[in-house]
């Protein structure tokens, strides 16, 4: 490993530790998201606040958080095993930031902005799994956890030569989510769609 990778490692760590979803709600002047609803610091949660605005803003930062390191890794020529070492840094820095008491959350939107680089076609077909399974089975997590069990096989086809990558990145978020696995199983995860559904009724009333 050359000093320049072990650099882009280190950078994309760094990077993926500045928690959007945390200074996002300070500055909407909303709950902090470690402490709110799921616990969780990510757009999700910052969206079960109800402001919609603060939830795309944390999206868009994370999925950078993901972009620019893999991206300036493909453009420094850096390999496709090292470039995933470089995404699951990222990732790595979201979940266990070191600005935040390595309190993070699942870096699914850094996972996807990882997988940016490898073109809009890649990330539409990510985006288009992660919303039919949001809308067919209400859990974002769950959707979350069968995108990231299909990236490896959209990559063989796309892109086979970073299929390896992927499937370490793959391996990295669904380890992440044992936790909503669990609740999952014993039928305790909260649906995602609930809420909202519940405020349109109310506003209807």
């Amino acid at each position: 490993m050359t000093a320049l990778i072990f650099f882009m490692i280190v950078l994309a760590y760094l990077g993926g530790s500045i928690s959007s979803a945390v200074l996002i709600s300070r500055l909407y002047r909303l709950p902090d998201p470690r402490q709110h609803g799921s616990g969780n610091p990510g757009a999700t949660n910052v969206l079960r606040t109800g402001n919609r605005s603060a939830a795309v803003w944390v999206l868009l930062i994370d999925i950078m958080k993901g972009t620019l390191p893999v991206y300036l890794g493909w453009y420094l020529e850096i390999g496709p095993l090292y470039l995933a070492f470089i995404g699951m840094a990222a990732c790595l820095g979201h979940m266990f930031p070191l600005f935040f008491h390595f309190r993070g959350g699942k870096a699914v939107a850094t996972a996807l902005g990882t997988l940016l680089p490898l073109g809009m076609d890649m990330a539409g077909l990510m985006m288009l799994t992660w919303l039919i399974c949001l809308g067919l089975f209400g859990y974002s997590s769950l959707a979350s956890l069968l995108t990231a069990l299909v990236a490896p096989l959209y990559v063989y086809f796309i892109k086979p030569e970073y299929t390896l990558s992927v499937s370490l990145l793959s391996c990295l978020i669904i380890l992440r989510h044992h936790g909503n696995i669990s609740r999952l199983y014993h039928r305790q995860e909260k649906p995602m769609l609930d809420r909202f559904k519940r405020e349109d009724k109310t506003s209807e009333e």
